[in-house]
């Protein structure tokens, strides 16, 4: 990388290859089922650590810094509510509310410079402002667009007004079913949206401690002086984090549970599948971080993936069908696009 020009082509093609992957690698689970998604979440993440393993004897083992590895218990944090999105108000929609809320949280903490990070200066402030906004109106945007869902025999709304004890004891296939199964419709779409709100913020904040470290890496009166500029380098202590949190949460999970987790080995494989598409996404956001900076990746790569999504959503799994969905889909497309490009072109 050693002009401007190399670094703005390695990093939007980064940022592309990113897009793509962070869309599509929940799509080898959705004909699977993944229950409560607490053992989803332990199998993906241990994917996860065996691709930044790798990553890091390629690059011959870089310094571990302990800290980076709370950005890996934010994201495992924010990454438990995933499955009860799914379940609730689907794939692409999920993935389109979350990413919106991700994209201001990581965009403004970079841009004003919070939790003690330095604030980026970019050539077009007002245009990376502007484009940060129009994520904002897609995020409300996307709220008002409805999924269509299969209708789940366990929800509450469909049990019938007289239930005979006796029979439906043995035979009530709702009995031992996840929590997430069990909402009313009602409920669904708001727990749904909220779950969507939190996770997107949590990963927003995901990326603090690795730029925290660089930034501080830069003084030499700092703990972290000398730290490594290249985000890369941090890749294998922040999935380290991730692994660690999501072991101990599915631990907690087992002793909650009375030693009687819900394991679902069909969703191994294409759970193992999906952790492997989510961290070659990951190292590219990483390249893309720093060819790019923070306060233009953030928005672009976090804005993408929701278009990805819906696209699967409405060609493969119809989650979204209607002609006013349809149309509000587009609207939030183009304002989507149009708020990538100003936050692109604000550093040219």
């Amino acid at each position: 990388m050693s002009n401007n020009g190399t670094d703005f082509t390695t990093g939007y093609l980064s940022s592309a290859v990113a897009i793509v992957l962070f869309g599509s690698n929940f799509v080898p689970l959705k004909k699977y089922d993944t229950g409560d998604g607490m053992f989803l979440q332990w199998v993906l993440c241990a994917a996860i650590w065996l691709v930044a393993l790798v990553v890091n004897l390629v690059l011959r083992c870089p310094k571990f810094w302990p800290f980076a590895m709370l950005g890996g218990f934010i994201w495992a944090t924010g990454n438990i509510a995933v499955v009860p999105i799914i379940k609730t108000i689907g794939l692409g929609l999920g993935i389109l509310i979350w990413g919106s809320f991700n994209t201001l949280t990581g965009w403004a903490s970079s841009r004003f410079g919070w939790f003690g990070m330095d604030a980026e200066e970019v050539p077009h402030p007002m245009l990376n402002s502007f484009g940060a906004g129009l994520s904002v109106i897609s995020a409300l945007t996307f709220l008002f667009i409805k999924s269509e869902l299969p209708n789940n025999p366990c929800n509450v709304d469909n049990t019938p007004l007289i239930i005979e004890p006796v029979i439906n004891t043995a035979e009530d296939p709702c009995a031992d079913s996840p929590w997430v199964d069990r909402l009313s419709t009602t409920y669904h779409r708001i727990v749904g949206c909220s779950l969507a709100v939190i996770s997107g913020i949590l990963y927003g904040s995901t990326f603090v401690p690795i730029i925290y470290i660089k930034d501080h890496g830069k003084r030499n009166d700092s703990e972290y002086a000398g730290a490594s500029q290249y985000d890369l380098d941090y890749v294998f202590a922040y999935s380290s984090g991730i692994f660690l949190t999501s072991t101990v949460y599915f631990v907690a999970y087992c002793v909650a549970m009375k030693n009687k987790p819900r394991l679902y080995p069909e969703a191994v494989l294409p759970g193992f599948l999906s952790g492997v598409l989510w961290a070659i996404a990951t190292c590219c956001w990483f390249i893309a971080n720093h060819s790019l900076s923070a306060v233009i990746s953030f928005p672009v790569i976090t804005a993408g993936p929701g278009l990805i999504a819906a696209l699967w959503g409405i060609f493969i799994f119809k989650e979204i069908q209607g002609l006013r969905n349809y149309l509000l889909m587009m609207l939030a497309f183009c304002i989507i696009l149009t708020g990538a490009l100003c936050t692109a072109f604000s550093k040219t």
